[in-house]
């Protein structure tokens, strides 16, 4: 073959000579500087464009350059997961990098030193880390050390230190809000199924439980809340508990949807009615909520922009430029109440007029 036939990739010149500019002004463009101007950043896309210009990601490599970003997680909730990818990515290739993505267990002893050797070995520019590590201080403590870029996604209606880059989500006000909805609905006896310990969200979600019973003059019962895990089997057996107490509770807030849904499927095959002998509320708004029926009560939480969130800090973070116009100022994120058909009026208020309280939405 003729070497003289052979198609030759543009480099990083020629779309330089194209668009007229400088090199280091295309290389700031690609890369998601914000110092290019307006008119520059559109001739250097343009330019890209036209000649099918991919970036060398290697030579980053070489120069030292990063060129992707981590998502830490220990999550067993694989929507979750998907969902944090989906924004991430969304992020990543407008910005020309690429995602790793590191599963890990958050209880070994070891684990700070695994995330530290992770960014050196692929070259990350930073972490996205999500709970329960992000809630570690030790953690964050040995990053900050070691000068790692990261931001944090934790449970809190703020930051714990006003100094840590993160993105925080309201839990305990969502909490009080589904609490609320059904103490309006005529529910006083409300078992609050917990998720698991290490994780903020479920003592944050507590916390909003309690308040809204306390401002509604309910006493707090702790026979009333369990203990458990964030998964579909832990819902069930809790459901089980729940039935064989001496005094069943009319509704139910679970610190999660695959939670409620447990509890739901095993009061169903019990024989009860949800809502009608009782009522089920969930937290997420995930695809258990949707699979279900009837369809989860929850507070829905935006997983996918959180993510992107998460991702525009961390590439400000990473540029070092505080100022980024393409940053994100929103931090702070409260799931909103989602009615739906798993809730309506206590059983025990026998009032046929209290159904014009049931709202529902598809």
């Amino acid at each position: 073959m003729d070497p003289s036939n052979r198609k030759i990739k543009p480099t990083i010149k020629d779309v330089a000579r194209l668009a007229g500019v400088s090199f280091k002004t295309v290389s700031r463009v690609i890369n998601g500087e914000p110092s290019v101007g307006e008119k520059s950043q559109k001739r250097v896309w343009e330019a890209v464009r036209q000649l099918n210009y991919h970036p060398n990601l290697s030579a980053r490599h070489l120069r030292g350059a990063p060129s992707s970003i981590g998502l830490i997680y220990d999550n067993p909730n694989s929507s979750y997961v998907i969902d944090m990818q989906q924004g991430l990515l969304d992020q990543c290739r407008k910005k020309n990098l690429e995602l790793v993505i590191h599963p890990c267990d958050s209880t070994l002893q070891n684990i700070g030193d695994e995330l530290l050797q992770m960014v050196t070995r692929s070259q990350i520019g930073g972490l996205v880390i999500t709970p329960p590590l992000s809630e570690r201080p030790e953690i964050i403590s040995l990053l900050s050390k070691e000068n790692v870029k990261y931001v944090l996604i934790v449970a809190g209606s703020q930051p714990s230190d006003v100094g840590l880059p993160c993105v925080y989500i309201d839990d305990e006000t969502a909490a009080f809000n589904v609490t609320q909805h059904l103490i309006d609905l005529g529910h006083k006896r409300i078992s609050f199924l917990g998720g698991d310990e290490e994780h903020k969200s479920s003592e944050k979600r507590l916390v909003g439980y309690n308040k809204a019973l306390k401002k509604n003059g309910i006493q707090p019962d702790d026979d009333m809340v369990l203990a458990g895990h964030y998964s579909f089997e832990s819902g069930m057996d809790r459901a089980k508990i729940l039935i064989e107490s001496k005094e069943m509770p009319t509704a139910i807030f679970a610190c999660n949807d695959e939670i409620a849904a447990g509890a739901m499927i095993y009061f169903q095959n019990q024989g009860l009615k949800v809502p009608d002998d009782i009522s089920v509320a969930g937290f997420e708004d995930n695809p258990f909520a949707r699979h279900t029926w009837p369809r989860l009560t929850t507070a829905r939480q935006n997983n996918i922009a959180i993510a992107q969130s998460a991702a525009k800090m961390l590439i400000t973070e990473i540029n070092q430029n505080r100022h980024d116009d393409d940053a994100d100022s929103q931090n702070r994120f409260e799931p909103q109440l989602v009615v739906r058909g798993s809730t309506g009026p206590c059983a025990d208020r026998n009032d046929s007029s209290s159904t014009d309280l049931l709202a529902t939405m598809p």
